[in-house]
């Protein structure tokens, strides 16, 4: 019979591994429509194939892979067509996060907008689609954690997801696209100057060039 503490080391290798395979899906590490190869990742990530498995359930719940009976289980594709439902979301939720960020944000985190801040500042002109793609990642996270609303941050998560799977295809066939991440220093400095309507707009207007930008290769 397992212990509580042997359900709360499972529990916390499946987070562990949902974690690392969360990443690499939506910034297109593990290619759409690849296989994935539980024991392979399992030796990578030295998680048992449990913990893996139950990572894998819900990272199906999220539509970031999917399985198949007798195939296996495999990185979702991306769906393009999805932009315009994911997008009437975050057009949504995103400034509504952006604004409660700056009514709420503790000094932890502002602390991590600083930092950010200082990360895009000196972003350098050769970084590579996929890299910005991260750093734009982090400072959406960044966000949601300062809402300090644990069911606004799990929806906005999941669309944020979806959202940066489908800019990581745009990417590479877009120019200057580092342009729309450093766009988020005077969004950071907003939210950490307690200015929520300031906040709300910028991220606003983020959320209308991300679209309109994806739109010009579709």
């Amino acid at each position: 019979m397992s212990t509580s503490t042997d359900r709360a080391a499972s529990i916390s290798l499946t987070e562990a591994a949902y974690q690392a395979l969360k990443e690499r899906l939506v910034l297109l590490d593990i290619a759409p429509g690849a296989p994935i190869n539980e024991q392979g990742l399992s030796a990578e990530l030295a998680i048992g194939r449990t913990p893996l498995r139950e990572a894998l359930k819900r990272l199906e719940s999220d539509h970031l892979v999917v399985s198949f009976p007798r195939r296996g289980t495999f990185a979702s594709p991306v769906d393009m067509t999805a932009l315009s439902e994911i997008s009437e979301i975050r057009r949504a939720l995103e400034p509504l996060a952006a604004r409660i960020a700056a009514q709420r944000s503790a000094e932890v985190d502002r602390y991590e907008m600083e930092r950010l801040r200082g990360v895009l500042a000196t972003m350098p002109d050769d970084t590579s689609p996929r890299d910005t793609m991260e750093h734009d990642l982090q400072v959406h996270r960044a966000i949601y954690r300062a809402t300090h609303n644990l069911h606004l941050q799990a929806a906005l998560v999941r669309y944020g997801s979806l959202a940066t799977r489908i800019w990581s295809v745009a990417a590479p066939r877009l120019s200057n696209v580092e342009s729309h991440v450093v766009e988020l220093v005077d969004l950071l400095h907003a939210i950490e100057q307690g200015d929520g309507h300031r906040a709300e707009e910028l991220m606003l207007e983020h959320m209308a060039d991300f679209e309109a930008r994806i739109r010009t290769v579709l």
